[in-house]
């Protein structure tokens, strides 16, 4: 049977509540598309992506229904390759995935201009469609004001898909703020938590990377899964940092260390963790010991 880490390396603490937790099939499948198939076609058989799970310790059965649920969503197209079946990302996917990565990475972002995009919303829909679109518009960057307003001091190319699909009507603004952009920016994100849970990721992600140095050398699947579990934990600030500059962060903000960690974890993983991806794409047939 192939090495796998020890449970306490594959279960690193959640980034926000700083307890063990096990990876989410549908979230690690998402990963794998964003932080590898982009650049591989954006496509893998299924048998594939059973083997890549495994190790993050998701059975077979779960990653199939975590990937009918992901077609379901219009996230990922059954294709058919010489291999077999196979599942590749939509257009939606990718659009998400690659914004997804320039905040994760903070690649592509333009310097800030100074000038805050104001999105006001006109009441309506129930109350499941206002938790869809407050939870989108959050993932998306944006702070609430009051309930009907919300900013960012970047606008999204998603926010016309996401209003649409609730079929709610908007109006925007885009404004330059008379005052301390600071301090508008502490009003309207809770960056006293946010850098809490920066330093709880930092703290977490070091005695991850300090026990994977004890066991030795790692091999290539050993790099997958820490790597995984480090971008994993990393992706749920999406929901929580909207990126914002720098010029709108406190001095010594924590993001800054974890950010700076996280870069150097990935980057020095890079290597192994890709080799182990293209042994499993060229793998065909079923799981082998």
């Amino acid at each position: 049977m192939a090495h796998q880490l020890p449970a306490a390396i594959i279960a690193l603490p959640c980034a926000q509540c700083g307890k063990l937790g096990a990876v989410n099939a549908r979230s690690a499948l998402f990963d794998v598309y964003g932080d590898h198939l982009r650049a591989r076609e954006d496509v893998a058989p299924v048998a594939s992506l059973v083997r890549l799970m495994a190790p993050l310790g998701i059975a077979a059965p779960a990653v199939r229904t975590a990937i009918s649920r992901m077609v379901r969503q219009g996230w990922l197209a059954p294709v058919r390759l010489e291999s077999g079946a196979a599942y590749q990302l939509t257009p939606k996917a990718q659009r998400r995935l690659t914004e997804a990565a320039q905040r994760i990475y903070r690649s592509g972002l333009a310097p800030w201009d100074r000038t805050w995009h104001l999105l006001l919303l006109d009441k309506g829909g129930d109350r499941a469609s206002r938790e869809r679109l407050r939870s989108g518009l959050t993932y998306l960057g944006y702070a609430p004001l009051r309930d009907d307003t919300w900013l960012s001091p970047r606008v999204s190319s998603e926010v016309d898909a996401l209003v649409a699909a609730e079929g709610v009507r908007t109006r925007r603004f885009l404004a330059e703020h008379d005052g301390d952009e600071v301090s508008l920016t502490a009003a309207a994100w809770d960056l006293d938590e946010l850098g809490r849970s920066y330093l709880r990721w930092l703290s977490d992600a070091r005695r991850l990377i300090a026990n994977t140095e004890d066991q030795g050398q790692l091999s290539d699947q050993d790099a997958f899964v820490v790597r995984s579990r480090l971008v994993h934990e990393w992706r749920k600030f999406l929901f929580r940092d909207p990126g914002l500059p720098p010029e709108l962060l406190p001095a010594d903000w924590p993001g800054a260390a974890a950010a700076r960690f996280f870069d150097e974890q990935t980057t020095r993983l890079l290597s192994g963790a890709s080799r182990y991806v293209d042994a499993c794409l060229r793998f065909e047939g079923g799981s082998r010991d």
